[in-house]
């Protein structure tokens, strides 16, 4: 009995960590995100649409281009870059832009379908995550998104 004292001594060990571990609401919530972060595929060299880009753009805080398909982000809402209706909204929307731009090109991000596919301008309506985490939540957590509710608001 003694002999298999030290074995039996690791199996139990062993066995209470896995109980402990998978029973741990943090290690599930950090093996859902590593099981999100793999299944991110979608990466590109992202550029500004406004300055030469085409393919693979930003066009604003709420709005790319990737392989050449215009896609509205479709959780969030930004300011305007374009026609803007006063200067704080000018502004903020650049500040959106750069922002997304970075969040874009900071490594592989997943695209989901929402319950329409395209918006009444043609741009596909998606999701865009990182480890499971909305992109679109980043800008409203930095004061550069809000999220979206249907129509236009104003931001001035």
């Amino acid at each position: 009995m003694t002999r298999f004292l030290p074995l039996t001594l690791v199996l139990s060990a062993a066995t209470f960590w896995g109980v402990w571990t998978l029973s741990d609401p943090a290690s599930a919530v950090g093996a859902a995100a590593l099981a999100a972060s793999s299944a991110d595929q979608e990466a590109a060299n992202f550029g500004l649409c406004h300055s030469g880009g085409g393919t693979n753009c930003v066009v604003d805080g709420d709005t790319i281009r990737y392989r050449g398909i215009k896609i509205r982000i479709a959780d969030i809402d930004t300011p305007e870059t374009h026609e803007p209706r006063c200067p704080a909204e000018a502004d903020l929307g650049a500040a959106a832009t750069r922002r997304m731009h970075q969040l874009v090109n900071a490594g592989p991000f997943t695209l989901q379908s929402i319950d329409r596919d395209e918006d009444r301008y043609g741009r596909k309506l998606r999701i865009l995550t990182r480890s499971g985490e909305s992109l679109g939540d980043v800008l409203v957590n930095e004061g550069l998104a809000r999220y979206y509710e249907g129509g236009r608001r104003s931001w001035c």
